[in-house]
Parts: C-alpha cells; sequence; structure tokens
C-alpha cells in the first residue's frame, strides 16, 4: 500500500486471523471461519486510515487482532517497526498504552457503577500514571476540557449522560494514557447524525492539537470522506482496494467499492439512478468462493474470476484487487448478471 504524508506508525502484513469450527464429542476442529484472510494496511504519523465494508466483512476483527484482544493466527503488525505478534504477553503493555480502542457503543464500554473521574482514571492507575490521587484528578480535568465537557460532569454516572457525552468520555479515557493511534470500531455509528458530526470535528480538532493517527473503522463512507486521508475497502476478510479518499470517490476501480459509494445519497443530479444492485448474500468466511471471492455478487464477472484469485493490482497510487485493473490482460467480460 502506498503511504502518503508521512513515515509508518503502524504496518500491517498478511494478517490472518482464523477462528476454528468445532464438531462432535471430543470437539475437534473441522474447519476454519476465516474472519480476516491477508490484510495489508498501513497507518502514516498525523494521518487517517479508514477501514470500510459491510458488516461481517471482518473490519472489526482486524482492529482487535492489531491488538491482540483477539489473537491472530499469522502474518505481521508492526508498530514503531515492532512485530507485535512476536512479543510476550507481557512485553506487549507499553504498546497497549501506545495503541487506544474506541468502541461503538459507549454506555456499553463504560461501567455503570463507576463515576466519570473513576472512568477516565482507571488507566492512569493501571499505568501508574501521576504522582497522586489529586494529580490524577487535574489530569482527568484537563482531558474532559480535551473533549468539550464540563469538569463538574466527573462525579457523575455514564447513565447520566446523553450518547455523545459518553462517548466524549470514551474518548477521554483513550486520551489519558497518551496514545499515539487511536482505533476507533464504528465509533459515531451509534450516534445521532447531528451529534456524530460533533465528534467527527473534536477528533478532527483532537488529530491536530495532538498529533494522533486514526484507524477509522466504519460501514458509512460519507463518514470516511470528511475524516480519512485514505481508505481500505474489505470484503470478506480481504482488502480489495485502497485510495486516497478524493481518489477513491471520485474514480472507485473495484466494482465491490463502486456499488458501496452507488448507494451514498448524493445531491449531485449526474449520480441520481446510477446505483449498483449486488446480486445475492455475503458467502460464509468458512466457505469462501474460490478465486475472486467477490465473483459470486459481481455484477461484472470474468471466467478466470471463479478460479483465480487477483492479486492487489496498483492503481492510482493505491491497489484494486480486481482483473479489470490488470493492464497485462483484460479479459471479455460475460453479460452481466441480473441482480
Amino acid at each position: 500500500m502506498s503511504e502518503n504524508g508521512g513515515d509508518v506508525l503502524l504496518r500491517v502484513e498478511g494478517l490472518r486471523t482464523w477462528f476454528p469450527i468445532r464438531a462432535g464429542v471430543l470437539q475437534r476442529t473441522v474447519g476454519h471461519v476465516r474472519a480476516v484472510d491477508g490484510v495489508d494496511l498501513s497507518v502514516p504519523r498525523g494521518r487517517t486510515l479508514a477501514l470500510v465494508g459491510e458488516s461481517g466483512c471482518g473490519k472489526t476483527t482486524v482492529g482487535r487482532s492489531i491488538l491482540r484482544l483477539v489473537e491472530p493466527t499469522g502474518g505481521r503488525v508492526c508498530f514503531e517497526g515492532v512485530d507485535l505478534l512476536t512479543l510476550p504477553k507481557p512485553a506487549l503493555r507499553p504498546y497497549r498504552r501506545a495503541i487506544q480502542i474506541v468502541f461503538q457503543d459507549p454506555l456499553g464500554s463504560l461501567d455503570p457503577r463507576m463515576r466519570i473521574r473513576d472512568v477516565v482514571a482507571e488507566g492512569m492507575n493501571a499505568f501508574r500514571i501521576g504522582a497522586n490521587e489529586r494529580e490524577r484528578t487535574d489530569r482527568v480535568a484537563e482531558l474532559l476540557r480535551h473533549v468539550r465537557l464540563d469538569p463538574s460532569q466527573m462525579t457523575r454516572y455514564p447513565h447520566e449522560l446523553s450518547g455523545g457525552q459518553r462517548q466524549r468520555v470514551c474518548i477521554a479515557r483513550a486520551l489519558a494514557l497518551g496514545p499515539k493511534l487511536l482505533i476507533c470500531d464504528e465509533a459515531v455509528s451509534a450516534l445521532d447524525v447531528s451529534i456524530q458530526a460533533q465528534i467527527l470535528n473534536l477528533l478532527r480538532d483532537l488529530q491536530v492539537e495532538l498529533g494522533l493517527s486514526y484507524l477509522f473503522i466504519t460501514h458509512d463512507l460519507g463518514v470516511v470522506r470528511y475524516l480519512a486521508d485514505r481508505v481500505a475497502v474489505m470484503y470478506l476478510g480481504q482488502i480489495v482496494e485502497d485510495a486516497a479518499t478524493e481518489t477513491l470517490f471520485a474514480d472507485p476501480q473495484h466494482p465491490y467499492t463502486q456499488a458501496l459509494l452507488s448507494a451514498v445519497p448524493s445531491v449531485d443530479p449526474g449520480r441520481r439512478g446510477m446505483a449498483v444492485h449486488l446480486r445475492g448474500d455475503v458467502p460464509s468466511p468458512a466457505t469462501p468462493p474460490t478465486g475472486c471471492r467477490f465473483h459470486t455478487r459481481c455484477p461484472v464477472v470474468f471466467e478466470r474470476c471463479r478460479t483465480e484469485t487477483p492479486p492487489l493490482y496498483p492503481v492510482q497510487e493505491g491497489g484494486s484487487r480486481c482483473f479489470l485493473s490488470d493492464p497485462a490482460a483484460r479479459p471479455s467480460a460475460e453479460p452481466p448478471a441480473r441482480a
């Protein structure tokens, strides 16, 4: 993948996370769910990479695998040049501080029995940040101001705050450890549209103020265009297209990306009535199709798509995993299948 705009903070190469399928009295492994199956991506310092795709494509598993909240099956996750997958669990501690995650459901990720002050200070206590309780409380107040909350709210419980306020608390908790990378896993999808805009503005401001990098996991391409510098599109455990944000929106190369973008509401009269309809359902990651994984739903399919796996061809300073992007061998297309 191309890395524009700075040195690479996080590089993921060939990441695989398979979950065993067990059956029988002895619970023997009879197969695997290939949730993540050979993912490459990179996040430059101070920039935002969006990872997008339909529900179930494996994008959340990518985020959890980077942090080893689930153990990957193979590949490399290099953070500042160190492969995190080779480290024993105790050696991961400083990297867990440098990489923080913000989850989709702010209420579900906050302990309802803890006051906001204790929620935000939890990580500081674990890593022994601050000389004493007074210093940590002052730091909590500073963090709440950073995320545009009144420090007086630190005595409240999560249920006493709105959804947007709770998500700001989650962001403050992540910032408490001084991270370099935030993994935002559908961090605004549970919020109203007006609140989404406020949180996105906050994330942009924090990126400028603190020099943060973001891996922003989402299914919402409208959010992507506002926040991301680059976009990686994921389908059935693999990256099918990678490009700079404006390039991807202006000229998507992969048929799956074209279908996703056609579903985004637009005020452009030229884009109305141009929806790309996909046939069928997403196949199971336990039994992915042979060849190109998208060929069972693709509106334009070639014979070789059924038997050959396309590489990520270099296109427009990015890549597209489609034989249409192969300049050396553009096969004749079969008639488009009915949606």
